[in-house]
């Protein structure tokens, strides 16, 4: 009898501990599958277009490039000068997670007072996107040489967005915003304007961006 009982307890329990491994096992694939399948999340990034349609006069980090906030892009480098051609330039933005709703980021290429063919042919306000995926505003062309006047280049924000730009020489000051690396911030009722006065003087300006929320 006692071997009897004995056999019966052990199948009880053996039953009892397969099913709390069922349980277990249950759980852990449940909880797996969850982390699996939640949503990861992403930050925003800003993005750069940079193309020449000349010789020599875009450089740096040309074609497409996004850089995730808060992260600064990879520097461009703008040297147009009196060669032929310029440099094919826009800017964009990806919001996976639709954290920039309700703000937006706009460039704008404007001549200078009595500026001749130095900027264009889009000097128009171009939006940027506030889309999931990476996408381009409009591109604008600088092209600025050894006549009168220069590019100013303007970014406006609204919403929870700070934009912040460096543009600075890396040979003739007066060519660039600044002689050194010094970050002005766009932010809603603050835009920021840098000037581009590249020509036949040594070196050309650097250019990076950063965005930022909150």
């Amino acid at each position: 009898m006692s071997g009897l009982r004995m056999t019966g307890r052990l199948r009880s329990l053996a039953l009892v501990m397969a099913a709390g491994a069922l349980m277990v096992g249950g759980l852990s694939s449940t909880a797996a599958y969850a982390s699996e399948a939640a949503p990861l999340s992403a930050e925003p990034q800003i993005g750069i277009q940079f193309n020449p349609d000349g010789t020599g006069q875009c450089e740096g980090r040309t074609g497409e490039q996004w850089a995730t906030s808060p992260n600064w892009t990879e520097a461009i480098r703008l040297d147009t000068d009196n060669r032929p051609g310029g440099c094919q330039l826009a800017f964009g933005v990806t919001d996976p997670d639709g954290t920039l709703a309700g703000s937006s980021i706009s460039y704008r290429l404007t001549r200078s007072t009595g500026g001749v063919n130095q900027c264009g042919p889009n000097l128009d306000p171009n939006p940027v996107p506030m889309l999931p995926i990476p996408a381009f505003g409009t591109p604008v062309r600088v092209d600025t040489d050894s006549q009168p006047g220069w590019c100013d280049l303007t970014f406006t924000v609204t919403g929870r967005i700070v934009l912040d730009v460096q543009l600075y020489a890396d040979g003739e000051a007066a060519q660039c915003a600044d002689s050194s690396p010094v970050t002005h911030s766009a932010f809603a009722g603050t835009p920021v304007t840098v000037k581009i006065d590249t020509d036949n003087r040594p070196g050309g300006c650097q250019l990076l961006l950063r965005l930022r929320h909150f």
